[in-house]
């Protein structure tokens, strides 16, 4: 059953210049217990869906069309009250850059507990402090350091506390953004691990935004490829990697290396994304492509389904690429 359902979103932002199209006509699902991974360049819309999906949006920002339903209830409906009672409790976020998120003046395990002591009330200070010990040996951050304030601690320590702090309402969905940004290789892995450990302890449904496709190809069951406020490909992660239809898809796998040992020239994608608050009326990805026509540039492109869980917006898929 699905958890969480987006329809036709559209969200921007209203800028000196314009209204920047930071995502448009989103639409995907994600089942209980399952993870779906968003994949593409900077900028092209992937934080903005995630915190859409929060109603966190800055002053500036715009929810402009669609609907975001979780448990079967519309998101965008619910006041700010009832937004407030459902983040942390059913809906929590890994933000990015969330090595810098904790408050430098206040002790870990009190930044913990008061999202714990504001979502349940009923726990006195005895039970949120097991609470937190509990979440630390999980995400293994040593008991002896939860007095410890933030800045005695090194980055993938902060970020396990996070992830902890992700965790203390036992949310039924976490939002990671770019959650192993900064961290060296071997605490990539680590939290990569306790990533997978989440849904296997907890049964937590995971939104995992990442510009790395081999980050997002490790974790995830579902694959979101984005670019310039689109979703271009959608399917299950080994269709999405064993058949990149999009050929953003494909420059994407292209640009980045493999670990199975094969020698194989990496490919950058070039030019530059277009410029959202005139995007182009066509296929956004056109002017960088290297198998556009005509049509590609006169015509928006159409979602195309290659199998009942794989599609493609794409002119081409099925003339001269894919098959």
């Amino acid at each position: 059953m699905a958890l969480l359902v987006a329809e036709n979103l559209s969200v921007g932002y209203q800028t000196q210049n314009g209204y920047l199209h930071a995502v448009e006509g989103v639409s995907f699902s994600l089942d209980a217990g399952k993870s779906l991974g968003f994949v593409g360049e900077s900028g092209c819309g992937k934080t903005t869906l995630g915190m859409a999906v929060m109603r966190l949006m800055p002053s500036n920002g715009l929810i402009r069309e669609g609907r975001i339903l979780f448990d079967g209830e519309d998101l965008l409906k619910k006041t700010d009250e009832e937004m407030r009672q459902i983040r942390w409790q059913e809906i929590s976020m890994i933000f990015q850059a969330a090595m810098n998120a904790l408050n430098p003046v206040h002790r870990v395990i009190d930044q913990i507990t008061e999202a714990i002591h504001t979502h349940t009330p009923s726990h006195n200070k005895d039970e949120a402090y097991e609470q937190v010990r509990v979440l630390f040996k999980f995400v293994g951050l040593p008991e002896d350091r939860m007095r410890d304030y933030p800045h005695q601690y090194s980055g993938g320590m902060k970020q396990r506390a996070i992830i902890a702090m992700a965790l203390a309402c036992k949310p039924k969905l976490i939002i990671a953004d770019e959650p192993t940004t900064a961290l060296d290789v071997i605490v990539q892995d680590q939290i990569l691990e306790e990533t997978k450990s989440l849904q296997r302890e907890f049964g937590v449904s995971i939104i995992y935004i990442s510009h790395d496709i081999s980050v997002v190809a490790d974790i995830c069951h579902d694959i979101g490829v984005m670019y310039a406020g689109q979703l271009v490909e959608y399917g299950a992660r080994e269709e999405v990697f064993d058949n990149p239809v999009h050929p953003y898809t494909k420059a994407l796998l292209s640009s980045y290396p493999t670990l199975t040992g094969e020698k194989s020239k990496l490919m950058p994608i070039p030019g530059e994304a277009p410029n959202l608050i005139n995007p182009p009326f066509g296929c956004r990805f056109s002017d960088r492509c290297t198998e556009a026509r005509v049509s590609c540039r006169s015509n928006p492109p159409v979602w195309l389904e290659i199998t009942p869980t794989h599609k493609v917006l794409c002119h081409q898929y099925g003339k001269h690429c894919g098959e």
